[in-house]
């Protein structure tokens, strides 16, 4: 069955079972929200305890639900935390606190990071979420916070701010992470900022380690780079790495003529608006020998293309497939069929042709990479050096609260997003941000303040206003 299945799809019977069923989940999802017995909002209702974001099955923006966990003993917990820890029945995502492993930390999560891999995972086309999860899940790979509780082997201090990764389960208001996968927040960056980067930066410097441009660059002279998707997340960290790795030129790929200009303001060289211009003729002028790697998460649309554009010895490293996936919240039929006919034009690349023209490609997820906590050590490291000496920065970090993760998924599936989406939980309001000025807009239109211990007061600020002080509107909490 495995031999039939990788001939007709190219894929094991496993992730082919995995893929029919998301089609499953997805036209059920699709159906029932058509016919009205589902309703989809971008709000989802806050309960009054401790909560994480689960996806209850595969579908669109209706299978999400806040859900609380009933008891400070339960947390969620990432999939290749195995030893020592209860899961919940029904939940693999979720986990008791009454005893867990001494080499892990329990943070109170003040925010956490929006991937599109998150999307990929409510839509059920995340192999690691299914192989290792099923669902319900918690997705979500980046957080910061405060430590809570820390095992006796941990070498960590109950109250430290820190920065984790953890292999699903960052949509919470607390997660039990191992010590090692737990960092300390980059000086100069604030606690939402911190969410922020690990993810995508982890992404962007494993990308040009495959290229062979670090931990030091090559000895070839053609250092030339072209970044698909440049003003996203692990785009724009992509071109100030390779500015400091001393890549030129930088030639920095966005679809929108709006992300040109942020872009140019992270160190790229050359910025290619495809939506109005032909993208592969301003690249060859800019590279006239070819490129030495091109990053490419953009999938059918350009990777053939891609390919023929490196110089001999270029690397073509391939990180998403954002083309081959629609931008509505639902998979309805059509999409299925449009998706189906992506997959069937995806490039195929001749061994005999690598080994004649000496290119490479490299693909990677580092959803499978839980037991590689040197190397991702190694990264994170240098991130935090990055930051530190200004090589790197987060000039632009879009805030929702906790609630709106549905509104924040429709962000960045929508194309037009710059920089990062972050959601941050109601611990963020009850500690602030060091290192961020307060700013109304960028704490997602809520402020909390604490007139005294029994009635929070909360003050809740129009979308449409944001600027003015009289649409102030007051609810007490109780």
């Amino acid at each position: 069955m495995d031999a039939l299945c990788v001939a007709l799809t190219g894929q094991p019977a496993l992730v082919v079972l995995h893929q029919l069923q998301a089609i499953a989940a997805n036209l059920l999802s699709w159906a029932l929200v058509v016919l009205g017995l589902r309703r989809t909002s971008l709000t989802l209702e806050r309960p009054k305890d401790a909560a994480a974001v689960l996806i209850l099955s595969p579908g669109g923006f209706e299978r999400f639900s806040l859900q609380p966990f009933q008891s400070t003993e339960v947390a969620t917990v990432g999939y290749n935390v195995t030893h020592g820890v209860q899961r919940l029945p029904g939940c693999k995502s979720l986990a008791r606190l009454d005893a867990f492993p001494a080499d892990c930390a329990v943070v109170r999560v003040r925010a956490f990071s929006i991937n599109f891999a998150d999307v990929c995972i409510r839509w059920g086309l995340y192999e690691s979420a299914i192989k290792y999860v099923g669902y319900p899940i918690c997705p979500g790979f980046d957080f910061s916070g405060v430590v809570e509780r820390a095992g006796k082997d941990s070498s960590l201090d109950v109250g430290v701010e820190v920065v984790g990764i953890t292999f699903f389960g960052a949509y919470s208001e607390r997660v039990l992470v191992p010590s090692r996968q737990l960092f300390a927040v980059p000086q100069g960056l604030s606690i939402a900022q911190a969410a922020a980067f690990p993810g995508v930066a982890g992404t962007a410097l494993h990308a040009l380690a495959l290229a062979g441009f670090w931990p030091s660059p090559p000895d070839t002279s053609n250092r030339a780079v072209l970044i698909h998707s440049a003003a996203g997340g692990v785009g724009g960290m992509l071109v100030q790495m390779a500015k400091a790795l001393g890549c030129d030129p930088i030639v920095a790929v966005v679809g929108a003529a709006h992300k040109v200009e942020p872009c140019r303001a992270a160190g790229a060289t050359h910025v290619i608006d495809k939506s109005s211009v032909s993208l592969w003729e301003p690249a060859a002028h800019a590279a006239p020998r070819g490129f030495a790697a091109i990053f490419d998460a953009n999938g059918v649309e350009t990777l053939a293309a891609s390919y023929a554009a490196l110089a001999q010895s270029g690397t073509l490293v391939v990180y998403g497939f954002h083309t081959n996936l629609p931008s509505t919240a639902m998979l309805s039929p059509a999409a299925w069929v449009r998706m189906a006919a992506g997959l069937w034009r995806m490039p195929r690349f001749d061994p005999m042709d690598l080994t004649l023209s000496s290119k490479r490609v490299a693909g990677f997820n580092l959803s499978f990479f839980s037991e590689e906590t040197t190397l991702m050590q190694r990264y994170m490291q240098q991130i935090s050096r990055w930051f530190e000496d200004g090589s790197l920065t987060l000039a632009r970090v879009q805030t929702f609260s906790m609630e709106e993760v549905p509104r924040a998924h429709e962000a960045i599936q929508s194309g037009q997003s710059i920089g990062k989406l972050v959601c941050l939980t109601p611990n963020y309001w009850v500690h602030g941000d060091r290192g961020m000025p307060f700013s109304l807009a960028q704490a997602s239109r809520r402020l909390i303040i604490w007139p005294n211990e029994r009635k929070p007061c909360v003050w809740h600020l129009s979308r449409m206003h944001e600027t003015s002080l009289n649409c102030f509107t007051r609810a007490l909490e109780p």
